[in-house]
């Protein structure tokens, strides 16, 4: 009885510390409607199961605990497939897949992105979701963590990127 305490103590403890240190990824849709409930910035991660640098992203950047605590403190955190298949509802729009080629789209990241379909690219999106940015490529942790401050505090709105790079304080 002792023992099966102890397996499973230790088995939640390990499972909270691994939570912990994880971003909490949700769907597009979940972020919006919690985005009404209670707003907050959104990240939106656009990936595709082929990219490399999307693999390693997630390996090395959202994998630390500085990062992966900031993102799910301050932000809804989307990972969104460049190529996925169900459709989602926008703003009263149904955006759908789009055969092309070998492969095909999701027409809501393409949208998102202006068309631009690399990937990654991170997205920053208002509490009234509205685009802030879209930064295409590999994001490094020393990197993200800049950018998460420079959207979630909102220095964007009276700091360009090189005044606030200058005066950053990094907590990696």
């Amino acid at each position: 009885m002792k023992k099966s305490i102890l397996i499973l103590t230790l088995f939640f403890t390990l499972f909270s510390i691994n939570a912990q240190e994880n971003v909490k990824w949700l769907s597009f849709e979940e972020a919006i409607a919690l985005n009404k409930e209670n707003p907050k910035p959104i990240l939106i991660d656009v990936y595709t199961d082929w990219c490399g640098y999307c693999k390693k992203m997630d390996l090395n950047t959202y994998t630390n605990k500085t990062i992966s605590n900031y993102i799910n403190k301050n932000f809804y955190a989307v990972k969104l497939d460049g190529e996925e298949k169900k459709d989602i509802i926008y703003k009263n729009y149904t955006f759908k897949f789009q055969k092309e080629g070998r492969r095909g789209y999701h027409q809501l990241p393409a949208t998102l992105m202006n068309g631009k379909m690399s990937y990654p690219t991170t997205l920053f999106m208002s509490v009234d979701e509205k685009i802030l940015d879209r930064i295409p490529g590999y994001l490094d942790k020393t990197i993200m963590e800049k950018v998460l401050v420079y959207f979630s505090e909102e220095k964007y709105k009276n700091q360009n990127w090189v005044e606030f790079e200058k005066t950053f304080e990094s907590k990696l």
